[in-house]
């Protein structure tokens, strides 16, 4: 059994990137992993000031959400980033929250699996690659962890247009195989 942590960055409740993490999310359950799913919706996550001070202290000195979503990353052995492609970049909660992160560097991390789902309103394959490149920096960082899946949804705008998409099931189905 592994801790799966799935974080839906999209700011709207039932979005196509969160359908996905859903599906992701039940995939993992029916594997017998111990999952859980953290949504960016009404969290407060503050923009990094650059202070450094999570180096000193490995927490952030801002007192928001941040500090209890990065305990729960590092004590899981596999991560999930769903989000919204924007202007063909993930979203700025998901870059933020990345970013606020950095307390997490110095520290011990169990992590060593992570994916990526996306969804967007274009559905060329280039689209998801900068959000693929940026994900992957925060990656390099923690060197025992890889990038060890993606999916990408394109063509959807509306979340009805995703209810039928095989995409759905394929995000059940890497889920599954965590």
């Amino acid at each position: 059994m592994k801790r799966v942590i799935v974080i839906s960055t999209s700011l709207r409740h039932g979005s196509n990137s969160d359908m996905l993490a859903d599906q992701f999310v039940e995939g993992a359950k029916s594997a017998g992993n111990e999952v859980e799913k953290i949504s960016l919706v009404g969290k407060n996550i503050q923009f990094c000031k650059g202070c450094l001070g999570c180096q000193k202290l490995g927490r952030c000195v801002i007192n928001d959400d941040v500090n209890d979503i990065m305990a729960k990353v590092l004590k899981a052995d596999v991560i999930c980033w769903a989000t919204p492609i924007y202007y063909y970049e993930m979203s700025g909660q998901m870059k933020t929250l990345i970013d606020r992160m950095n307390g997490m560097y110095e520290q011990d991390y169990q992590f060593r699996d992570v994916y990526l789902l996306t969804t967007a309103a274009e559905d060329e394959t280039e689209t998801p690659k900068r959000a693929e490149t940026g994900l992957t920096g925060w990656i390099d960082c923690y060197p025992k962890s890889r990038l060890a899946g993606t999916l990408f949804c394109g063509g959807v705008n509306d979340p009805r247009e995703i209810d039928d998409n095989p995409k759905l099931q394929e995000a059940y189905a890497l889920g599954k195989n965590v």
